[in-house]
């Protein structure tokens, strides 16, 4: 349940900062706590991207180590490259 509160609320992110464009890449960070790690994030955006903006966008995703950083629990939105 974390996982699909943390993917929806990324996803949210991803369509208001990238205002319809069609998202070629996203960059995240990881928390330490985010029970994530890379392979297993981009199962799940791969899901939770289907039939938005982002559906086929690269992920680059960075997993942090640090358990007392404010987000570690959570997946930071770093960055986007959006077709233009």
């Amino acid at each position: 349940m974390h996982e699909r509160a943390l993917m929806n609320d990324l996803m949210r992110k991803i369509e208001s900062e990238s205002a319809g464009a069609r998202v070629m890449c996203v960059r995240v960070r990881l928390g330490a706590l985010s029970h994530f790690t890379p392979e297993h994030f981009r199962e799940h955006f791969e899901d939770a991207s289907r039939g938005t903006v982002a559906e086929g966008a690269r992920v680059e995703a960075e997993l942090r180590s640090d358990p007392t950083e404010a987000a570690a629990q959570g997946v930071v939105l770093v960055s986007l490259d959006v077709a233009t």
